[in-house]
């Protein structure tokens, strides 16, 4: 067997545009789906998964180590995110190949299931992302309980909100009061059935992340996502010491040596790699591994399409250090339209799928219908204490 074609599907998804990524073979009907979506780097992931195509194109599919290293390696100058994103897709579609190929899920090609179903989390306004952005810029906690109680309706059992106000070198005691205000009524309103995240969007200094972390504590926050940014492994270092709540990080990482630093300095307590843009499902499980060591829970980043959602659910199913996964499983009314899927959910949780490979199937008829369009960020401007117009 052979890779006979790579390509990619666009398909626009309103927030975002999905990039499907399709590895074919000579075998008739056997090819294979991965997801490689990257907000705003569209067009440059598309032609990235083109650059790598003549490297795989005549090699056999099913040697999925080898082509990750031949990627990875002969690209010569190390690839970041848009570079790994493509090789992330491509990964993704040999796995499912595989898993064709010896009629089984790909999670049992992973090590098998270390759990029975998996547990979700979404995003408050769930995957209306102009709801989403509505409620992080809602100064009305009301909002926030409202749409809490809605997500809690539809089955969830947790939950991440956006409190952090712009990035200053300090925040002004309104800031935190503004977030203490929001987390009571949550907390209030749904009890404590309901885990609560708070994610940073790595906007705080080091003094504003520390003071956010303790601010938080009484409310119990599962934890607080990126409180600064990811360049200075330091820097998150010290807030993790100093922080009485949890402290995740690494949806911006790739490859398991962009994560080696937070490892060795122990810089947070839960990781996040993104499958699609971290290298993949093996290179996913490589950093899950080695978060192990640590002690270290993993809860992967996913905003993206229905191909990541398959992926993510494969992961974890077999990973042992897995604590609880993203999901915008409505964004866009059609997204199941455009991929049919084996995927199952029941109380916010995905169930176990059987369907061989990564259980999913593009109709490229139905893509074709939303082709690309240059996202556009819903931002919103505001004034900084000291006069500094920030836009986030």
């Amino acid at each position: 067997m052979r890779i006979t074609a790579i390509q990619t599907v666009i398909v626009n998804a309103e927030m975002r545009n999905w990039v499907f990524v399709k590895v074919e073979t000579d075998q008739p009907g056997l090819y294979g789906w991965g997801e490689a979506s990257l907000e705003w780097k569209t067009r440059a992931v598309a032609g990235a998964v083109e650059d790598f195509a003549p490297m795989l194109v005549g090699e056999d599919p099913e040697r999925i180590e080898f082509l990750y290293q031949k990627m990875y390696r002969q690209s010569f100058w190390r690839l970041g995110v848009i570079g790994m994103s493509a090789i992330s897709g491509i990964e993704q579609a040999l796995w499912d190949i595989r898993g064709k190929v010896l009629g089984q899920p790909v999670y049992k090609l992973l090590g098998g299931a270390v759990r029975d179903k998996v547990r979700m989390y979404t995003h408050l306004g769930g995957g209306d992302m102009k709801a989403v952005y509505e409620t992080q810029h809602s100064n009305d906690p009301q909002v926030f309980v409202d749409r809490a109680l809605a997500m809690r309706a539809q089955g969830y059992s947790a939950i991440k909100v956006l409190l952090t106000p712009p990035t200053e070198s300090l925040n002004p005691i309104a800031a935190y009061r503004y977030a203490e205000r929001v987390m009571t009524a949550l907390r209030s309103a749904v009890g404590e059935d309901m885990d609560i995240m708070v994610d940073c969007h790595g906007r705080h200094f080091a003094g504003n992340a520390i003071e956010f972390c303790r601010v938080l504590a009484p409310y119990r926050p599962y934890f607080i996502e990126e409180p600064v940014p990811p360049e200075n492994v330091d820097v998150l270092a010290e807030v993790r010491r100093a922080s009485p709540v949890p402290i995740a990080t690494g949806e911006r990482l790739v490859t398991r040596f962009g994560f080696r630093e937070v490892f060795e300095k122990q810089a947070c307590h839960i990781i996040q790699p993104d499958l699609c843009h971290c290298g993949g499902l093996w290179e996913a499980k490589k950093i899950a591994a080695i978060a192990e060591t640590y002690y270290m829970g993993v809860a992967p980043h996913n905003p993206l399409g229905p191909v990541a959602n398959a992926a993510a659910l494969h992961f974890a199913l077999s990973t042992p250090n897995f604590l609880i996964q993203e999901d915008m499983l409505t964004d866009v009314p059609w997204r199941w339209d455009v991929v049919q899927s084996s995927l199952e959910t029941r109380d916010g949780y995905w169930l176990i799928s059987d369907a061989p490979g990564l259980g999913i199937e593009v109709d490229e008829d139905a893509a074709k219908k939303r082709p690309f369009q240059q996202e556009v960020m819903h931002s919103t401007t505001v004034r900084a204490h000291d006069g500094a117009i920030l836009d986030w």
